[in-house]
């Protein structure tokens, strides 16, 4: 077949449709040490923070929609991508974690993650989820997308979704932070994950706030990460039974 007679849409569709379809697990976690300690929850406390944006945050671009008519009409006015998302003076979509954990052995949850696509967009843009555990994907747009991961230490993700409702699942097998996922078919799209070891992450919602819970007592890294502004760590100490209050504060990439 004739590529150049198909036009520049209908060729990228045809390269698409022979991308991976379906999702994939790319082999096993590796197993624990048997000597890692499990937590005692008698003894758990907890962080409760804030991430604030400092000035006055850039102006997100405009997405380019006129390519395809299903993400125009669902977005009469148009659509600006999620780069700053400032709410109250609160960052939203930082990915927060305890970056050096230590010796602790966690059983990867069996519910699965979800990440939709709704409006020609990743719902939601930043997400988190441990080692092992499954992330279930969702088209719930009248559109093909191309859902593909782009990581560093995990392997390469490309699944076609070609219709409303298609949902696959993918597992990632290695800690890394954070993952980036495209849309091949549509270039504005994407949407970043944190894949970590532990239950230990967050991603801050309604002005900047996030809360790790069930910490056991010791002194630990906090690590928050934005796509934009670039990452921050402080040390925190916890004690049994004790919440700690911590703060960071970003400024625009360009101020730094």
């Amino acid at each position: 077949m004739n590529k150049k007679a198909l036009g520049p849409v209908a060729a990228a569709l045809l390269v698409l449709l022979s991308a991976c379809s379906g999702g994939e697990t790319n082999g096993a976690p590796a197993a624990a040490p048997t000597f890692a300690l499990r937590v005692d929850q008698e003894t758990t406390g907890a962080i409760i923070g804030r991430v604030s944006f400092a000035g006055v945050a850039p102006e997100n671009p405009m997405a380019k929609l006129s390519g395809d008519p299903v993400c125009s009409r669902a977005h009469a006015t148009g659509m600006a991508v999620e780069n700053y998302v400032v709410n109250d003076g609160g960052l939203d979509n930082v990915f927060v974690y305890v970056k050096d954990l230590g010796n602790y052995r966690f059983d990867a949850p069996a519910e699965p993650v979800k990440l939709d696509q709704q409006g020609c967009r990743y719902v939601p843009h930043v997400l988190g989820v441990q080692v092992g555990q499954p992330v279930e994907i969702s088209n719930s747009d009248e559109t093909m997308h191309n859902v593909h991961a782009v990581p560093r230490v995990n392997r390469e993700m490309n699944i076609g979704q070609h219709v409303k409702d298609q949902k696959d699942t993918h597992t990632f097998t290695a800690a890394e932070v954070m993952v980036p996922l495209e849309c091949d078919l549509h270039p504005w799209m994407n949407a970043y994950v944190g894949v970590v070891p532990h239950p230990y992450y967050a991603v801050t919602r309604d002005g900047g706030k996030f809360e790790l819970k069930n910490l056991p007592p010791g002194t630990y890294t906090i690590e928050a990460w934005h796509e934009k502004a670039g990452t921050q760590a402080q040390q925190v100490t916890i004690d049994s039974k004790a919440t700690r209050g911590v703060t960071f504060t970003f400024k625009s990439a360009a101020t730094n």
